[in-house]
């Protein structure tokens, strides 16, 4: 169902309206901007981060494309932001300069939707009333695997949208209703760092993604502690044959709490000296990704990185049901037929299944990999070259 104008502008919020004004402060040194820079590629993930597919093409830019000026947009209050100025310029996320840079640019570069000053002006204005035509590139974060409505053409206009995978290409571009042209398979840009990437057989990574409605649910941690998440979750970290296992096996844990529910990250506690709970923004997920031996998680789509590296995975999915419910609707991708590992459906299950996968030194089985290689039919290390000239030939029109 089709949201009205009027729902769409109460997205707006008091926080927001500063930078209704600066965009109209911006208009006519943007305006001026654009003669002297014509061909600005502005990149950014999060305000607060580098560690996306934004990231990984401004190194190659920088290191390939020295020629294309490119500025990556970061919190100046970022840890990360000392590191990305040293590989090139960048402007403080969400500043006047930045109003400046983006209105200014040939092209905007995110990994995500709401990468730009002020995710919901600009949604506001390039969406809505339609007012801005400026071009959009979406990276993406995750490999699309589930139909997700605010991605499609009507509710997004962008002008590239780069896909990871053969099947989410084609499902992305047969679907989500855009022109010939704009959904394209040109690889994950960070993609190309995981070929050779060193894994440490010690470490086990447990990755839970996060579900929309714990937000509406869930305002103080007792109404947290009470949810099907928590207690799905919290009983993996308690579960006996875990510890057990890690222990006999000399392997640890590292238990990762996603971003949009770190606020509860206290809440979740283990008895297991071999355990470890961590913030997101405490650890490098990336980095994280290319050490871990095994990875367990639920729905979150960084298995797509693990499963690109031949790596194994075990899915434990306690609420696969409310989940598609609440969260979000089955696209192209079915567990059970596409996945790339096995599925637990409690906490014991999934310490038996994790169990096997250590007992077979983490070597992920030979009909995961072959699903591995129809599903990544561009396993290689050139996938943010492809981007770049993509987007190059993007703004030949």
């Amino acid at each position: 169902m089709k949201e009205s104008i009027l729902a769409k502008l109460r997205r707006i919020r008091p926080g927001d309206i500063g930078h209704f004004f600066l965009f109209l402060l911006a208009l006519l040194p943007a305006a001026i901007y654009k003669r002297k820079r014509k061909h600005l590629w502005l990149l950014c993930e999060y305000a607060m981060e580098a560690q996306d597919n934004a990231f990984a093409l401004f190194r190659h830019l920088r290191a390939r494309h020295p020629e294309i000026d490119a500025v990556y947009a970061i919190s100046r209050r970022s840890p990360a932001c000392a590191a990305v100025a040293a590989v090139g310029p960048v402007v403080n996320f969400g500043s006047f300069r930045h109003w400046v840079y983006y209105l200014a640019a040939e092209v905007n570069i995110s990994s995500q939707k709401g990468g730009k000053p002020n995710a919901a002006v600009c949604y506001l204005l390039e969406v809505v009333l339609g007012l801005l035509k400026n071009r959009r590139v979406f990276l993406q974060h995750g490999v699309t695997k589930d139909d997700l409505p605010f991605l499609h053409a009507e509710n997004a206009k962008l002008s590239l949208f780069c896909c990871a995978a053969k099947p989410e290409y084609e499902f992305i571009r047969d679907t989500f209703g855009y022109a010939p042209g704009v959904v394209q398979y040109t690889g994950f840009c960070r993609f190309d760092a995981l070929l050779d990437a060193k894994a440490d057989p010690s470490l086990v990574l447990i990755l839970p993604t996060w579900r929309m409605w714990l937000e509406r649910d869930c305002r103080t941690a007792e109404a947290f502690r009470r949810s099907e998440y928590f207690c799905g979750w919290q009983a993996f970290l308690d579960d006996p044959d875990v510890d057990a296992l890690l222990r006999a096996s000399g392997r640890r844990a590292v238990f990762c709490v996603h971003r949009n529910v770190s606020r509860f990250e206290a809440c979740f506690t283990s008895a297991s000296e071999r355990i470890e709970v961590r913030r997101w923004d405490e650890v490098s997920v990336p980095e994280l990704l290319k050490r871990a031996a095994v990875l367990v998680t639920d729905f979150s789509s960084v298995y797509m990185d693990f499963a690109f590296m031949k790596k194994p995975v075990v899915y434990y999915q306690f609420d696969r049901e409310t989940y598609r419910k609440g969260h979000l609707p089955t696209g192209y991708f079915d567990y059970e037929r596409d996945g790339f590992g096995p599925i637990a459906e409690t906490a014991s299950e999934a310490a038996a299944l994790l169990s096997g996968v250590i007992g077979n030194d983490c070597r992920m089985a030979p009909q995961y990999e072959e699903r591995v290689d129809r599903f990544f039919t561009l396993r290689d290390n050139n996938s943010a070259e492809r981007t770049t000239e993509a987007i190059k030939e993007m703004t030949k029109h």
